[in-house]
């Protein structure tokens, strides 16, 4: 069955246009809400959201789906992704809803799901909603003294405030330490510099001031410039970016330089093998991560496995062959210790607890080795076959030859936007560059003369 709501990250789409409307939200209630109602016990969804504006119009549709089919609803505001997943276990509900595009722009909103276990929901599952939004509901409609309730948590905010501070060493403190947090204008804006400060950091907040339009616009982890001045300007020992939903982070350290996802991984894997917690003998990560990654583990005797991209799939394969650490070089860092999907503020947490028992500064501890040239860049287009066109692919199996052995290309279309990117790393950097624009270019082409 072809996909057709679905893509690597929950369903996404521009807000008030197909698949992101309010008919199409209520479905995916009702949907859903069969798929999950299983045994004759009150059932229950938890729903968060970010703070872009159509999260008002997709949450009622959504509580009004939930309750048609006999769904009791508990909504939580705006809270991080993650602390969505870590809710809907600790409410042993039956199912998370989460209301986000993460770190696209306020026009674009999207649902994710999360089954009882706190775990984004699978292929398989995800497909056989989509045939139940296909086929209708009216099966599953519950009779009027059986239709669902709606409530409203109200310390959803300090449940996960306490949730996090506990995934910090007991006994150690961040006082001393003063920290730029950047909150995209998302989901985190009120928890993250509340989880710093209790931990005793002195706290500079940005993007702490959504108003429904502003959520990642020229910051959080997709921006990090502003976040970069500021760390500079105040002297800061760190500087914290999360995006939208909060389920990703880069950090920039004292100098400025920024620490990706890829750098994040190397930090904690080396702390955990040296502690002797780290599972499964290795890091996930997906075909996005750099090889400077692959080798540096490689040097420690650990591997790389890959996944596709999505931070999903690097979880069900973590879970699959017993890892505990894994992630994407965009920020997804997936600790299985603490949490059941990516988690910024936790991830930020655990290199902090690091930085506080190094006493060594940022730039020390963070920067573990040196990536390899690589240039990711993206085309917008209409849809189409073009990667299969003959010219493309004549295009790509010539930019591998140049590119060789040490080298590495990457093609796909975006699971989230209408994007085309192309990725190469190798050890020449000018090649690189050269590579991705000539692919870039006929790729252009071809789109515009199919």
């Amino acid at each position: 069955m072809t996909r057709r709501f679905f893509g690597t990250d929950g369903i996404r789409g521009t807000a008030n246009t197909e698949p992101m409307t309010a008919a199409t939200a209520l479905k995916v209630g009702m949907a859903a809400g069969s798929q999950f109602i299983r045994g004759d016990h009150r059932h229950r969804v938890v729903i968060g959201k970010d703070t872009r504006l159509s999260g008002y119009m997709l949450e009622p549709a959504l509580v009004a789906g939930f309750i048609a089919v006999g769904m009791d609803v508990v909504l939580v505001g705006p809270m991080p992704t993650p602390a969505v997943a870590m809710l809907t276990r600790s409410l042993r509900a039956d199912l998370g809803v989460m209301i986000s595009a993460s770190h696209n722009p306020y026009q674009d909103n999207g649902i994710k799901l999360f089954g009882p276990d706190g775990y984004k929901l699978s292929d398989e599952v995800e497909l056989e909603i989509e045939a139940r939004i296909e086929q209708g509901a009216d099966e599953s409609l519950a009779p009027a003294h059986a239709l669902g309730r709606a409530q409203r948590l109200d310390d959803a905010q300090g449940r996960y405030i306490e949730f996090a501070k506990n995934t910090f060493p007991r006994g150690l403190s961040l006082a001393g330490l003063k920290i730029v947090v950047d909150c995209a204008n998302g989901a985190a804006y009120r928890v993250a510099p509340t989880v710093l400060w209790e931990l005793g950091a002195e706290v500079v907040s940005l993007g702490v001031a959504p108003d429904g339009f502003n959520i990642n616009k020229g910051c959080g982890s997709t921006h990090v410039e502003p976040l970069q001045a500021r760390v500079l300007a105040e002297g800061a020992d760190l500087g914290i970016a999360l995006d939208g939903d909060a389920d990703r982070l880069i950090l920039v350290d004292e100098l400025g330089r920024i620490v990706d996802g890829d750098q994040l991984m190397a930090v904690v894997a080396e702390h955990a093998l040296a502690s002797g917690s780290l599972r499964g003998g290795g890091v996930v990560a997906t075909v996005m991560s750099n090889l400077g990654l692959e080798r540096h583990l490689a040097g420690l005797g650990l591997s790389l496995a890959r996944t596709q991209v999505g931070d999903r799939y690097v979880v069900e394969h973590m879970r699959r062959h017993g890892f505990n650490l894994g992630g994407e070089q965009s920020g997804h860092i997936v600790l299985s210790d603490f949490s059941t999907t990516g988690d910024g503020l936790i991830a930020a947490l655990q290199v902090l607890a690091m930085i506080a028992q190094s006493e060594h500064p940022a730039s020390q501890v963070c920067q573990r080795f040196s990536p390899l040239p690589q240039v990711l860049k993206s085309l917008r287009h209409g849809g189409g076959e073009v990667l299969g066109l003959p010219v493309v692919t004549a295009a790509i199996a010539a930019a591998e030859q140049r590119l060789g052995r040490t080298g590495r290309l990457l093609i796909r279309k975006s699971g989230t936007e209408p994007l085309i990117r192309v990725m190469a790393e190798g050890e020449d950097a000018v090649l690189v560059e050269d590579v991705v624009d000539g692919l870039i270019a006929v790729i252009g082409q071809a789109a515009g003369a199919s």
